[in-house]
């Protein structure tokens, strides 16, 4: 690859690939509606609305890869199919011109509720919802003459992971001596991936043609029940034993009958609710590459998230 790279968001996602190629020694440009970003030597932020395609072809100028890290405004099914096709193909347009890749952290929406195991093989046919709309969009990625890799990842935790199960929902929690409430199960397993992870796994698939046009797993290890992950937080800040408890899914539903965003997030409690476990054994053998062990990311995150807490407010 040239050295030049282009982030589009600065999410949790964006904001750890910047920082990854930056490391690397890649120039960054990363693009934001706010000029937001990593503050760091080798990044250059630059305000732009990914979504408007005449802002594009400038600020892809002489990349080699696009990780394309935006994502909704609104966290709907309505808002997703609103927003983010035509974003999309913008930015693949966009990156076909400038003779680029496009790199996309992907969910486990399309691959609907499933019994067993996720693998690289398990049918992405679902229809409905936002897992639907996430259907859709591998599609488009797929028709498209630009070449493409779809990472998919599990629920996020790490760095810079605040609106998550395992992030804001947990870790301050935590930290804070106080109870920590799950959706639906605390003892079912579920796949956690750690958000530089994912971040590793996308440069890696953007550096290797032959994983092109293809959905790779992002490495994840192995799946854990939400008490688990709460008592690793706990292990990890050496704060005691967590008190943990359950927010009921028939609650979550009930809600959801009347409040919107409940709705949503009601869509999602098959997740929760029986096994829901990952499987990139194989993604991590092509691109070389294993899930950081629970306890050092755990450890990783904690301490982020003290960071965080103990930095001044701005003024």
């Amino acid at each position: 690859m040239s050295t030049v790279q282009v982030v589009t968001g600065a999410g949790p996602v964006g904001w750890t690939v910047a920082v990854q190629l930056a490391e690397q020694g890649h120039q960054v440009r990363v693009l934001t509606r706010s000029g937001s970003g990593p503050d760091h030597p080798n990044v250059h932020r630059v305000q732009v609305d990914v979504s408007k395609p005449g802002a594009l072809d400038a600020a892809l100028d002489g990349a080699s890869a696009v990780y394309h890290c935006t994502h909704g405004s609104v966290y709907s099914a309505a808002a997703w199919r609103r927003e983010l096709p035509a974003t999309e193909r913008a930015v693949l347009a966009a990156a076909g011109r400038a003779g680029a890749v496009v790199v996309f952290p992907e969910s486990l929406y399309s691959y609907g509720p499933v019994d067993g195991p996720i693998t690289e093989d398990t049918p992405r046919t679902a229809t409905t919802g936002k897992l639907g709309v996430r259907t859709e969009l591998l599609r488009q990625r797929e028709d498209s003459a630009t070449p493409t890799v779809s990472v998919a990842a599990s629920d996020f935790f790490g760095p810079h992971a605040l609106t998550a199960h395992a992030g804001e929902r947990m870790v301050p929690v935590v930290l804070a001596g106080k109870t920590v409430r799950v959706l639906a199960a605390l003892d079912v397993p579920h796949s956690f991936t750690y958000v530089p992870d994912l971040a590793a796994a996308m440069i890696a698939a953007a550096e290797d043609p032959t994983r092109w046009n293809s959905v790779l797993h992002a490495p994840t290890g192995p799946a854990v029940t939400q008490r688990q992950m709460v008592q690793a937080f706990a292990d990890a800040a050496g704060t005691g034993d967590p008190k943990v408890g359950v927010l009921p899914a028939w609650a979550v539903r009930a809600i959801g009958a009347v409040h919107g965003p409940t709705r949503e997030l009601a869509e999602m409690l098959y997740q929760f609710e029986r096994p829901f476990v990952l499987d990139s054994t194989r993604s991590e053998q092509l691109l070389g590459l294993a899930p950081t062990p629970l306890p050092e990311a755990a450890a990783a995150t904690v301490a982020w998230w003290r960071a965080r807490d103990a930095a001044p407010a701005p003024r």
